[in-house]
């Protein structure tokens, strides 16, 4: 009978235990979820290639440099050290869409990645091999230092991209109105020009016979 009042609860604190257990797992995963929050992107009037223009001069103002650059795809990288022996390296991505066919507005998407890098220091000592006792290890050395990545993730927060979007704004006040899709789209659909038929005096002139001095010199 006691042990049967003792099991009682044993249970119900291992249950308890299981429950905090599965909620924590489940808070964790939360971030991993997908939501219908518009943190990573913003529409804006014009072309994609007016959007990404304004997106890279964006970057470009903050200090980052772009390492590949197409009418609308972005990417930039900066690097920075936020503690003695940490180093930080953000590489920021932009896609630009147009939001239908024929649209004149364009939804740019924007995500950043933080990597994070760890100053690793290593010791090697000095030896010197000696025939009659082998090798001899000596007090002075070398330090190695090296960076290791100790961390990965996107940045979350909405000030962050918010803070880009409106840059992007400020500079697409800026950016030339772009009309070469609409130029390259009215030259594919424009209709060849007609050929214009010979007039009179130019069919006339084609079958006139050759004169007299023509003749002579064909002579």
């Amino acid at each position: 009978m006691i042990h049967r009042k003792l099991l009682v609860p044993l249970t119900l604190a291992l249950a308890l235990l299981s429950a905090c257990t599965t909620s924590s797992k489940h808070a964790g995963l939360q971030h991993e979820e997908f939501g219908a929050t518009g943190v990573f992107t913003r529409s804006f009037p014009g072309t994609e290639k007016s959007a990404c223009e304004a997106a890279r001069r964006a970057l470009l103002s903050q200090g980052y440099v772009i390492s590949d650059w197409k009418p609308s795809v972005l990417k930039g990288r900066r690097k920075y050290q936020p503690e003695a022996d940490v180093h930080a390296e953000i590489e920021f991505n932009v896609v630009c869409v147009a939001d239908s066919k024929g649209s004149n507005s364009t939804t740019v998407f924007a995500n950043a990645v933080r990597d994070r890098y760890s100053l690793k220091k290593s010791n090697t000592s000095a030896s010197i091999g000696v025939s009659a006792i082998g090798s001899v290890s000596l007090p002075f050395g070398s330090t190695d230092d090296a960076l290791v990545k100790v961390a990965s993730e996107t940045i979350p927060t909405g000030q962050f991209y918010e803070q880009f979007f409106e840059l992007v704004d400020r500079y697409l006040d800026s950016v030339p109105y772009v009309q070469e899709v609409e130029e390259e789209k009215k030259a594919a659909t424009a209709p060849p020009a007609p050929t214009l038929p010979a007039t009179a005096s130019q069919a006339a002139t084609s079958t006139a016979p050759p004169t007299e001095s023509a003749k002579k010199t064909e002579d």
